[in-house]
């Protein structure tokens, strides 16, 4: 006799017992798996009760710095040494399993913390220590050091000696100075920076800026230095096209700059209304006296002065004067008999506005 029937319905016991085995493996691999993800939090649990791991919220603060190049192993030796974790071999296991992108920085942490939160707090931009300066347009190098100082607490002197070697800083041979080298930017520096690295980073910064538009080293000097300029000299955005122009105009035809900018800088005035002495002073800023550009950028030109350097608006315009100094209004004419008028509209305007001074 034949039998047809399923052999397997003979064993309803062998397959119930083959498929609790299977959900056995099957259990068991994803605890390993999960196991696996979380290995960090398993492994910190384990130092924590072999004692090779703080607990707790640990205590004070302290500075801890990165630099370019630190490893993982260096990372963990450096925080065991300065107390922060307990054990280089647990902290530097946990760099290992969790596998963190450190950025050179100075970061504020607390002393006696686990590892996992020592990296958590590495790995946090929010908690890099930065001394935070902004530089506005058309400042001096002068004006510049003293608000880094201000802003980093390092000594103006430091600066100042920093900036006499120019060679370092790679910028033109015939510049006298910083300068104008200096980009006026909003700047995060890292609290671990001396003067020299602060004012390198700004200068590629300026350099930078002078690449976007195209400009090789040898053309450098010569655009800042008149880019300087026209910051000091315009105010509303369209002018600073425009008073490019004039100065572009004037340089064509070799006549004097004539610009109370420069010679206020070449007598270190600050003031924007120049006397006869000021004017009559010798000195290569002096832009009354000697025809061409000066010996050197008069202060920190913006990108919207560069770009105005480089293309002036159309005109045939050779004189202007920012008759109203409170809103930057400004004349610019093509006769000097024009250029008069303009300037009895500012007399008529500073009469009416005693003790400014801008």
């Amino acid at each position: 006799m034949t039998d047809n029937s399923n052999h397997s319905d003979r064993n309803p016991n062998r397959r119930k017992l083959t498929l609790r085995w299977l959900a056995i493996g099957l259990s068991l691999m994803m605890l390993l798996g999960i196991g696996y993800l979380n290995r960090g939090s398993i492994r910190g649990v384990i130092d924590q009760y072999s004692g090779q791991e703080f607990s707790g919220n640990g205590t004070g603060s302290i500075s801890f710095t990165i630099t370019k190049g630190d490893s993982g192993s260096i990372v963990a030796k450096h925080l065991t040494e300065q107390g922060i974790t307990k054990n280089y071999g647990s902290t530097f296991r946990h760099i290992l399993s969790t596998n963190p992108t450190f950025f050179p920085g100075t970061y504020t942490l607390p002393k006696s913390i686990s590892s996992d939160r020592a990296i958590a707090l590495l790995t946090d931009p929010s908690n890099q220590v930065t001394n935070k300066v902004t530089i506005p347009e058309g400042l001096r190098l002068v004006d510049i050091y003293k608000r880094l100082s201000t802003s980093t607490g390092i000594p103006i002197s430091k600066f100042e000696s920093a900036a006499k070697d120019l060679s370092k800083f790679g910028i033109p041979k015939r510049a006298p100075s910083l300068e104008g080298y200096l980009f006026p930017a909003t700047y995060s520096f890292d609290p671990s920076l001396n003067a020299g690295e602060i004012l390198t980073v700004m200068v590629n910064r300026m350099k930078d800026e002078l690449r976007s538009f195209g400009l090789a080293k040898k053309e450098w000097q010569d655009t800042l230095t008149l880019a300087s300029i026209v910051q000091r000299e315009a105010r509303l955005h369209d002018d600073f096209y425009k008073v490019s122009r004039v100065f572009k105009n004037r340089l064509a035809i070799n006549m004097p700059l004539q610009s109370c900018a420069t010679a206020s800088y070449g007598v270190g005035s600050f003031s924007i209304i120049v006397t006869n002495k000021i004017l009559n002073d010798d000195n290569p800023y002096n832009t009354y006296k000697y025809a061409g550009l000066p010996l050197g950028p008069i202060a920190a030109p913006g990108s919207l002065a560069i770009d105005a350097v480089l293309h002036p608006a159309e005109g045939t315009w050779l004189y202007f004067v920012t008759w109203n100094l409170a809103t930057g209004e400004t004349i610019f004419s093509n006769t000097y008999a024009e250029h008069q008028a303009g300037i009895a509209r500012w007399d008529k305007w500073m009469a009416e506005n005693p003790g400014w001074d801008g």
